[in-house]
């Protein structure tokens, strides 16, 4: 484009339609506003573990991070998980649950919504983030690190995510199943090029 051309289309100036330039900082910001976690579990001699990381701030949390263009919500979760924690598995499809996250102060406050989705752990290797040491927790344990160094209100919310994370972990494995997931529940996620892209294949 030539100096001093004009980015705006011509048939909006000769319309007369005014225009509405959005700043580039916006739409980051409002990208940054729908979030994605991986509650990542496994199940052992009866018991339901999870898995969770470490903040920067030393505070424990679920795998988490923005959701990413061209990945569904699922996808994105998983990447968090492979980046964060360095996980293998198998991810559901449909978020079990949401949570508002709020950042900032007075009138800064920006309002997250977490898109939470539940992810069965069948490996680990070393994660590709330092410093996450990611923990496999019982239940009761995770809930308490997760309330840990946090407002009572926040800290709660994340807990009640591992009491539903646990009632949709029970309602795919009957008692009878024998840890066998209901079929189709649960996708597979395999992680390639360092967890840049991947694909999503159906469970077997």
């Amino acid at each position: 484009m030539s100096a001093g051309a004009s980015r705006v289309p011509a048939n909006w100036a000769r319309s007369g339609q005014s225009t509405k330039f959005v700043r580039l900082a916006h739409l980051r910001r409002l990208r940054e506003c729908e979030k994605v976690a991986a509650v990542c579990y496994r199940v052992g001699r009866g018991s339901i573990e999870f898995l969770l990381v470490q903040t920067r701030g030393k505070r424990w949390t679920f795998p988490k991070g923005s959701a990413e263009p061209g990945l569904t919500h699922a996808q994105a979760a998983a990447l968090e998980a492979f980046e964060e924690a360095g996980v293998h598995g198998r991810i559901e499809e449909a978020a079990f649950t949401r949570y508002v996250r709020r950042s900032g102060r007075n009138s800064s406050v920006t309002e997250m919504t977490v898109n939470v989705h539940l992810c069965e752990v069948t490996w680990l290797e070393a994660p590709q983030e330092v410093d996450r040491n990611p923990t496999w927790f019982s239940s009761e344990e995770a809930k308490r690190r997760l309330r840990g160094g946090r407002k009572p209100d926040h800290g709660a919310e994340l807990a009640r995510v591992v009491d539903r994370a646990l009632a949709r972990i029970r309602r795919l494995r009957p008692a009878d199943s024998k840890h066998v997931v209901q079929k189709d529940a649960l996708q597979k996620v395999t992680v390639i090029d360092y967890g840049r892209r991947i694909t999503r294949k159906a469970s077997r």
